[in-house]
């Protein structure tokens, strides 16, 4: 058989099966062995061992663990807690501001961790009982929660940063900074977004009492302000500032991360060694998922490649209209109507490596399509039927809350963030300015 025609049996094979639900990171390794065996005989297994060891030995990826521990040690010490309290308080007197405080700290939590299924988690755990007894529609209070978890996908320092950024061959310090205004964009079509529907619809968003903002308005307020807002800005000044002064790369920035977060839960007197024991299993855990699928899909490209399917996607690719600009818009298609049905990790193990030397070729800017990417997989998450932030918050809901009303509460975020994808496509200034600003042209 043709090898070529042997490596789009390999991607059916593969899809077939991750569609029937079997285990992604036991799907891409068995399915590289089987065809890499039936491609290149014995030979393949003294091919294999070079691959995994190459990925076990990939010093940018050691981020990946460290970004895990701090996330996991923010989460667990309280600090998410403290803020979300403090922002609503702050925001309370604004029609919507609620909803507008759980976007603001969802992008800090996400500055802070990079962990989507940890700030869904928290998020709905400490807000959502509060939005809907304070009269909140369920669907802006999901959707809204919902939304802001997945920041964390796209404002730095982000895991998937850290991985695209190891896949396509660019810097992660220059896709970290990247990042930040398609960040903070989507961060405002958010907020934008709430105070239209709070002021088209009031019943769903009401402002919290006189009483209760007679309570905390004066210098209490100033002071807890200070003391939710200092600590997790300090943390993120740690980890960026070191980056962007080019003290450290974003590997040892990780690691000064989860130490300024081990630091924090010691000043804040939450630190135990019970603490220190749940984050380490946590992280240990969250690490050996990303890392046995890693080794998968670099197997999986290894026989994929060897194969020459990537030669096969190109000649089809080669025969879309409109030129360079079709081709992007069917790739960006392909990644959404793939988030349908695959999580962050999958896409971007599987489907990055074969989409991402296309677009070099193109003559694309890596950083640029990096950054889209990254803004397109974050609609995964919010995606039926298997978007992971509507599971977490499902898991994580009062019983009255049932799954169509957190379904309709996040179709207008995703709207909202294709629209953020669609500005980054035709103002691409928008991803490079800020690296030139920093690092020169």
């Amino acid at each position: 058989m043709d090898t070529q025609a042997l490596a789009g049996i390999m991607f059916l094979v593969l899809t077939v099966l991750l569609m029937a639900g079997f285990p992604v990171a036991f799907t891409l390794l068995g399915t590289s062995l089987v065809f890499g065996l039936l491609g290149f005989g014995w030979d393949f297994f003294n091919l294999l061992p070079l691959r995994v060891w190459g990925v076990m030995t990939n010093f940018t990826l050691l981020a990946v663990p460290l970004f895990v521990f701090m996330g996991v040690a923010l989460e667990r010490s309280g600090l998410a807690a403290e803020l979300l309290e403090t922002m609503s308080l702050l925001f309370g007197r604004l029609r919507g501001g609620l909803a507008i405080s759980v976007i603001i700290v969802g992008a800090i939590l996400g500055a802070s961790t990079g962990i989507v299924g940890a700030t869904v988690v928290t998020m709905g755990l400490l807000s959502l009982p509060t939005m809907l007894r304070k009269g909140y529609h369920p669907e802006l209070a999901t959707g809204t929660i919902a939304a802001s978890g997945t920041l964390g996908q796209i404002i730095p320092p982000s895991i998937v940063l850290v991985l695209l950024g190891d896949i396509v061959g660019v810097p992660v310090g220059d896709l970290f900074i990247a990042a930040i205004v398609p960040g903070m964009l989507l961060v405002l079509l958010y907020i934008i977004y709430i105070l239209i529907i709070s002021r088209l619809k009031p019943e769903w968003a009401p402002v919290i009492t006189k009483e209760e903002w007679a309570e905390v308005c004066g210098s209490c307020l100033v002071k807890r302000i200070f003391k939710a807002l200092v600590p997790p800005l300090f943390l993120i000044i740690l980890v960026l500032g070191s980056i962007f002064a080019g003290i450290a790369s974003p590997t040892e920035a990780a690691a000064v991360g989860a130490t300024g977060s081990l630091l924090l839960t010691i000043i804040n007197r939450r630190f135990n060694m019970e603490l220190l024991q749940q984050v380490m299993a946590t992280t240990t855990i969250l690490t050996c998922m990303v890392f046995i699928i890693l080794v998968g899909a670099g197997a999986f490209g290894l026989v994929f490649r060897g194969l020459g399917g990537d030669h096969l996607i190109r000649g089809y690719i080669e025969h879309i209209p409109y030129g360079k600009w079709g081709v992007l818009a069917i790739v960006m298609a392909i990644i959404f109507i793939v988030g349908f049905f695959l999580d962050f990790i999958e896409i971007t193990f599987i489907h990055i490596p074969v989409l991402a030397p296309i677009m070099l070729s193109l003559g694309f800017d890596p950083v640029w399509f990096s950054i889209l990417f990254a803004v397109n997989l974050q609609t995964s998450f919010m995606t039926p039927p298997f978007g992971f932030s509507l599971f977490y918050l499902k898991g994580v809901a009062p019983p009255e809350i049932d799954t169509m009303e957190i379904y309709k509460g996040i179709i207008p975020f995703v709207i909202l963030q294709l629209l953020g994808l669609l500005a980054v496509i035709f103002f691409p200034q928008m991803t490079t300015w800020l690296p030139k600003v920093v690092f020169g042209p």
